[in-house]
């Protein structure tokens, strides 16, 4: 699989001090992929800075003014959350830039798939407020942005990331030209992504939420992916599949409290391939969390591996042996019955 990569050393100028959220995340991954070899193996795609224009597909031109306007100022905390420094506006621009310039290589067909190592984040941003280390939503204005330059009027977001993405869901809920789909530590940061939102008016049924328990392993995400993702995302059938992916979630993370590992990152990325096959491999990964350099890195290599050796025309088979907790299935069957009446040919 012809894969794109993003990434520029830009990313670091967005500099938070000792916050979690910091450039080393994104320059120890690219040092891991360089070591690795994988380099070699990807197109590299230059990121470009977003114009305001774009911003404002998701973002109200208040809220990207008073950033602007704070960033430029020379920063500080910027809420509860939030770190700004002078170089934090142009990084946020050139992380939204980087996300647009790998949907345009897949949509060209330049690539068949694009890795975005991108920072800072951008799940958890809202139309007016920057929160959870995010000021601009990457995945939604990519969305948005997918939508209005190449006319999809079906796109699949997956989060993985183990905090719930607030804003992407916010901006979506009543939208059906975008199902999002999130799998999430339940009770997480920011306290959203209950069960029972599942979309509104046009959006019913096009909002899933999966939260789970502490402790969830690879079987049980896969689990989850399988039993829910799939399915759906077979029925909608997207013309581009984007996904927040967050590396949190992984067993060495500080602020996780899951117990994934780089193999089981490879497997949830053969899912999303394979749903990926129904619109010709249109598939972007987007950098979220991740704090724990080895598991961040790990999981991007996993990942990026799995887009490079991918073929679509071999058949990848779930695992037989699943070990899944029963909280886990019990989650699974509750998020089944509340979108029975959406889905009524899978659930």
């Amino acid at each position: 699989m012809q894969t794109g990569f993003i990434y520029d050393p830009a990313y670091l100028n967005h500099d938070t001090g000792g916050h979690p959220e910091s450039g080393d995340r994104v320059a120890y991954a690219y040092s891991i992929l360089k070591k690795a070899g994988m380099l070699e193996k990807l197109v590299a795609i230059k990121p470009r800075l977003a114009s305001l224009e774009e911003i404002e597909l998701v973002h109200i031109p208040e809220y990207i003014a008073r950033v602007r306007d704070f960033s430029n100022q020379g920063g500080g905390s910027y809420g509860p959350d939030n770190i700004v420094s002078r170089g934090t506006f142009d990084t946020a621009l050139l992380a939204v830039g980087g996300t647009l310039s790998a949907v345009d290589a897949v949509q060209e067909r330049k690539v068949e798939g694009a890795y975005a190592l991108v920072r800072p984040p951008g799940h958890h941003a809202r139309p007016g407020q920057a929160m959870g280390f995010c000021f601009f939503n990457n995945i939604a204005i990519c969305a948005r942005y997918a939508a209005k330059k190449y006319g999809l009027n079906r796109i699949l977001v997956v989060d993985w990331d183990e905090h719930h993405g607030n804003g992407t869901e916010e901006i979506f809920y009543n939208d059906s030209s975008v199902l999002y789909f999130s799998v999430h530590r339940d009770g997480n940061y920011p306290g959203t992504g209950q069960i029972d939102q599942v979309g509104d008016g046009a959006g019913a049924g096009f909002n899933i939420n999966v939260p789970l328990p502490r402790r969830c392993s690879d079987d049980d995400y896969e689990y989850v992916f399988r039993q829910i993702l799939q399915p759906v995302a077979n029925e909608y059938k997207p013309e581009l599949v984007l996904v927040s992916a967050g590396m949190d979630t992984h067993a060495k993370d500080p602020i996780g409290q899951m117990n994934m590992t780089g193999p089981g990152y490879s497997r949830l990325a053969a899912v999303v391939l394979e749903i990926a096959g129904s619109c010709g491999g249109a598939t972007v990964f987007v950098l979220e969390g991740g704090y724990n350099l080895q598991g961040l890195a790990e999981g991007v290599l996993a990942v990026i591996n799995t887009m490079v050796n991918w073929d679509f025309k071999e058949a990848h088979l779930p695992k037989e042996d699943l070990m899944v907790k029963i909280a886990v299935k019990s989650a699974v069957s509750i998020v089944r019955q509340y979108h029975e009446r959406y889905w009524p040919d899978i659930f």
